[in-house]
């Protein structure tokens, strides 16, 4: 997808931050195959953007050769149709800006890039991090808060100071501080994608002034997402509301345990792939997958008959 198209279809509504389906009883290669497919299911479901190779796609455990091999994988699949968000981020810069490279050589349309984790930098040291690896790259590049993986904030004197580059399109944000969107949009002149890294206030970032979601449980329910985010830019709030409810008990199951391992564990039960995941992540024990069965068929994503188990692969 051009960088032309990009700027007529701003980054926003129901963004799906893919898992990496594994083969093998130790997770030892990727399925292809299980990923093309979940790919298509993603787009026909009107999903907004794909991110590969993000927290929920277990990045921490790709090597760098999966890492590229992934990110081309989904841009040949995806063929334009949506743009595709390659997660790039590291807690060494060197090592963001060879990731952010490699991803721009595959095709990819942007980069989420999370802040650094462990080291815990300043705020001086972010700003000069996403610099860095703004200066080395072309693409748009959209930064990541999570605090409670990487211990250290993002705070909005910074992230405004960072948008003033100018391809620093947008923010994922997973504080859970519904005060952000209100906060960034008075401080950001230009357009600035604000978007949810929290499923269960998703609704409420939007309510805020958010302009969509990087969501995990769209994986599971990508149709229902990418519906919610639809009637709230349309403003039809009764739908909007109905879906936020739908989905609401979903969002809590996928976040039992350390994530993706429910919604991975989720989606082997539609079938889609297996749940295997990389250590040190493990699969949800029983009281979560009774959870996520629960919510699944709340939601009306299966019933109450067990789905037969579809044959893995390995």
């Amino acid at each position: 997808m051009s960088q032309s198209k990009l700027a007529a279809r701003p980054f926003g509504g129901s963004i799906t931050a893919l898992v990496t389906p594994f083969a093998g009883q130790d997770a030892d290669s990727v399925d292809f195959d299980a990923f093309d497919v979940l790919i298509e299911r993603q787009i026909a479901a009107r999903t907004s953007a794909l991110v590969p190779c993000g927290t929920t796609g277990e990045s921490p455990v790709l090597t760098h050769d999966e890492h590229g091999r992934i990110v081309q994988r989904c841009v040949r699949a995806v063929k334009g149709r949506v743009p595709v968000i390659a997660g790039t981020g590291s807690n060494s810069t060197r090592e963001a800006i060879a990731l952010s490279r490699q991803a721009a050589d595959c095709g990819a349309d942007a980069l989420l890039i999370v802040a650094p984790y462990y080291n815990k930098p300043t705020q001086e040291g972010l700003y000069a991090h996403f610099k860095a690896i703004h200066d080395a790259t072309a693409l748009p590049i959209i930064l990541y808060n999570i605090p409670g993986r990487c211990v250290v904030d993002i705070t909005p004197d910074t992230c405004a100071r960072l948008a003033d580059l100018p391809r620093i399109a947008g923010l994922k944000d997973a504080t859970n501080d519904l005060t952000r969107p209100t906060t960034l949009r008075a401080r950001i002149a230009k357009p600035f994608a604000l978007l949810s890294g929290e499923d269960a206030t998703a609704s409420a970032f939007l309510a805020m002034g958010g302009h969509g979601c990087i969501s995990v449980t769209s994986n599971v329910a990508p149709d229902l997402c990418a519906q919610m985010h639809e009637s709230w830019r349309a403003g039809d709030l009764s739908t909007f509301s109905t879906l936020r409810d739908r989905l609401a008990p979903l969002h809590r199951a996928l976040f039992l345990e350390t994530s993706p391992a429910p919604v991975k564990y989720a989606l082997s039960r539609l079938g889609l792939c297996a749940e295997t995941l990389r250590l040190p992540l493990v699969s949800p024990g029983p009281a979560t997958r009774r959870a996520v069965d629960e919510a699944l068929e709340s939601a009306g994503i299966f019933g109450k008959a067990p789905l037969p188990a579809r044959e893995m692969k390995g």
